[in-house]
């Protein structure tokens, strides 16, 4: 393999793709990116078995020569050293060259590289896949439904599936869930083609979801998902990011959320989501993140928290709408706020059913997003 790359779009790929490459990994190979070369362009991929990404360079795109191919080849090189050498190259050209048992010389202004190069024959094929289930969404749409449901995952790795977001897809009506026990976020979107195609029970892990929505581009590019039996394909532009569907069933979580409340309240999220964070800043020395929401006679809300080393904060909300039965409740703060930072909407219900159900927070202006936190037991 010889050719001649542009550094600029060589550094885009290898960002891209070194997302899928595992530090813990017990297979040698897998530590590298492999590089292919023909005369149409250059394909790098990496792997660490549970999400494996491709991208590819063109050699010409809009008549402009990004790679000029004088041998194809290809060749794995160890990303750990690759990804950093590429970024910090002088010139905006590199040039390329397997020589003899992988050896590779990469030249870049006056620095001259010797590296170690694996054999690409090793590398594990990537998945085929059935492309019988194919949805498109917009990106930046999918971005956002990762961003409002994968801080609800669990870390526990003791219960693997919670560790994923949960997908379903019915009547066009395509939703995530996340939970790890003690809080849950839902997001639904409608889409516009998705007639004919159903399926149920695909998790993702949230820790790949989150890795995904860093490669999707800032302008609304539409994303292809292939749907697979154990496998999930997303196309973006010239990248194919494959990711493992975690084993196991998704606990039903319609059961836990109420549809009836006994106290509602409608509050302006940005002035919760402070008066909540100046609280946490007590509740956080006490290691318990514990703030209480107190309804008053004067139709406000009491927020307050306390330490037993620092003081106490309390404070007054105006509230917009508040029906139904008094209210006093404890919560984990951190857990709110998490909620807060993701709602797009300038106001919110809450629903409660009691002092020790849980609580309900959905956007007002937006049908298609659910919050629940389980609230905490106090002495006082």
């Amino acid at each position: 393999m010889k050719i001649r790359i542009l550094k600029h779009e060589l550094n885009e790929s290898i960002q891209h793709v070194s997302k899928a490459i595992s530090s813990r990994t017990t297979i040698p190979i897998l530590t590298g990116i492999k590089l292919e070369v023909n005369f149409q362009g250059m394909t790098l991929t990496a792997s660490d078995t549970d999400i494996s990404i491709q991208a590819f360079i063109p050699a010409e795109d809009h008549d402009k020569q990004i790679v000029q191919i004088e041998r194809p080849g290809s060749v794995v090189l160890p990303a750990k050293f690759f990804v950093e050498i590429i970024k910090k190259l002088p010139s905006q050209e590199i040039e390329m060259e397997v020589k003899d048992g992988f050896q590779t010389l990469i030249r870049s202004g006056s620095t001259d590289i010797q590296m170690v190069g694996l054999d690409p024959e090793e590398f594990p094929v990537l998945p085929s896949i059935e492309e019988d289930q194919i949805i498109m969404i917009p990106g930046d749409l999918l971005k956002n439904m990762i961003k409002q449901t994968a801080f609800s995952i669990s870390t526990n790795e003791t219960s693997p599936i919670l560790t994923g977001i949960l997908w379903n897809l019915s009547d066009n009506h395509f939703k995530f869930v996340a939970t790890d026990r003690h809080r849950l976020a839902s997001r639904t979107a409608v889409l516009a083609d998705a007639d004919d195609i159903r399926f149920s029970n695909i998790v993702i892990s949230g820790k790949t979801l989150n890795e995904l929505s860093k490669i999707i581009p800032d302008q609304n590019t539409m994303i292809e998902i292939v749907v697979a039996d154990n496998q999930v394909l997303f196309k973006i532009d010239r990248i194919l990011f494959y990711t493992r569907i975690l084993d196991g069933t998704y606990p039903d979580t319609s059961k836990i959320i109420p549809t009836t409340y006994k106290t509602e309240l409608v509050l302006d999220t940005k002035k919760l989501a402070d008066s909540i964070d100046r609280a946490y800043l007590l509740s956080r020395e006490e290691k318990t993140n514990i703030v209480r929401l107190q309804t008053m006679e004067d139709g406000t809300i009491e927020i307050s928290s306390s330490s037993s080393e620092l003081g106490k904060v309390t404070e007054q909300l105006e509230v917009a709408k508040f029906e139904g039965d008094p209210l006093r409740i404890s919560f984990n703060s951190k857990y709110m706020l998490d909620v807060l930072k993701v709602v797009e909407s300038q106001q919110l219900h809450i629903g409660f059913t009691g002092a020790m159900s849980p609580i309900i927070i959905k956007p007002l202006d937006d049908s298609q997003s659910l919050y629940l936190i389980l609230p905490y037991r106090t002495t006082n």
